[in-house]
């Protein structure tokens, strides 16, 4: 998938866990898990909006896009 999420890169930044920032942000460890591994199809702006509130960031620390040629590099 083209979209790259970096979550796991800012909590670590930031240095808090998993179960801190889901009660933060107000999701399930199950979901933030789900969106932290790169597994979610989505994401809602008020739950991006709120993850950024919380670890201090911009959107672009958290997602970024990488073109299917860097795939094919990166896989072959």
């Amino acid at each position: 998938m083209p979209i790259v999420v970096n979550l796991d890169v800012m909590m670590a930044r930031r240095k808090i866990g998993l179960a801190q920032l889901a009660e933060e942000v107000g999701l399930t460890q199950a979901n933030l898990s789900i969106l932290k591994n790169g597994h979610a199809r989505a994401i809602r702006f008020s739950t991006l909006e709120r993850l950024c509130q919380v670890l201090d960031c911009q959107p672009a620390d958290l997602l970024a896009y990488e073109t299917q040629r860097n795939e094919e590099n990166a896989h072959g």
